[in-house]
């Protein structure tokens, strides 16, 4: 008995054959990123974990939801065994009512951190660090401060989820403590702002333009917060990006005191 020819391949069977070869390298890629994207989430997470070990944070009283405590208390902070692991350490911030506690950073520029996390291992998570040029004990009119909008919500991924409405606030102040202080701020503005925007200035003196510079900030919120801020007071600016490369979402808040 013969055997039958074999059927010669056409140009569309290899037309099909390579686009289904470029399919399967395409699918093995971006399966590769994915695991490396979840890999370094994960360990960015498993990080900061390790580093709120070395802080202690004040429990909260279900009781008194809703109303302001008549003597806030700080998170304890260990200090020194947080500057064995970064001297870069400045300050740690915590707002209240959320799960955004992290310590904050500030470097030589406003690169190396972006993508840098607290123990300097290279993490897309990157760290909360202070604008580079701006003073490192928090004197300045406008201190900036950033922080990456990450997925799983971490860093300051949480941001405009809980301040982008009246109805998602889960409290009203953050803490800023350092060493030797513990500063307490009072939330007055947050909004979508421009990558380049007006938000970003840093002003010498605390003079008329600040003062107008506040009264945009707050005109501007998308929650009235019912805060009034003067330009005698010293403000902090939380930045964190939106997924548009123009615009960013900012929190802005007063310092109420010291404790």
């Amino acid at each position: 008995m013969s055997r039958g020819k074999k059927k010669k391949k056409t140009a569309g069977d290899i037309l099909r054959y390579i686009i289904l070869v470029i399919a399967a390298c395409v699918f093995v890629f971006s399966a590769v990123q994915l695991g490396k994207i979840f890999l370094e989430y994960r360990a960015g997470t498993q990080e900061y974990d390790r580093i709120r070990e070395y802080v202690r944070e004040e429990p909260k009283d279900e009781t008194q939801q809703g109303e302001e405590e008549e003597a806030p208390v700080p998170p304890e902070v260990d200090w020194k065994s947080l500057k064995v692991i970064n001297p870069d350490i400045i300050a740690w911030i915590q707002i209240e009512g959320t799960e955004i506690s992290y310590p904050v950073v500030k470097g030589t520029d406003n690169e190396y951190y972006l993508h840098h996390t607290f123990e300097k291992n290279y993490n897309f998570a990157g760290s909360i660090f202070v604008e580079y040029t701006n003073s490192s004990d928090f004197q300045d009119c406008n201190t900036i401060i950033y922080g990456h909008n990450m997925k799983n919500g971490s860093m300051f991924g949480l941001l405009r989820k809980y301040f982008q409405s009246q109805e998602s606030l889960p409290g009203r102040y953050i803490w800023i403590c350092m060493p030797e202080k513990n500063y307490r701020y009072e939330i007055f503005s947050s909004h979508v702002v421009d990558a380049a925007g007006e938000v970003y200035t840093l002003f010498t003196a605390p003079d008329d333009q600040f003062q107008q510079y506040l009264d945009n900030m707050k005109a501007q919120s998308l929650v009235d917060f019912g805060v009034d801020v003067t330009k005698e007071d010293k403000v902090i600016t939380l930045s964190t990006c939106t997924g548009n490369d123009a615009t960013r979402f900012v929190v802005q808040a007063r310092r109420e005191g010291e404790y």
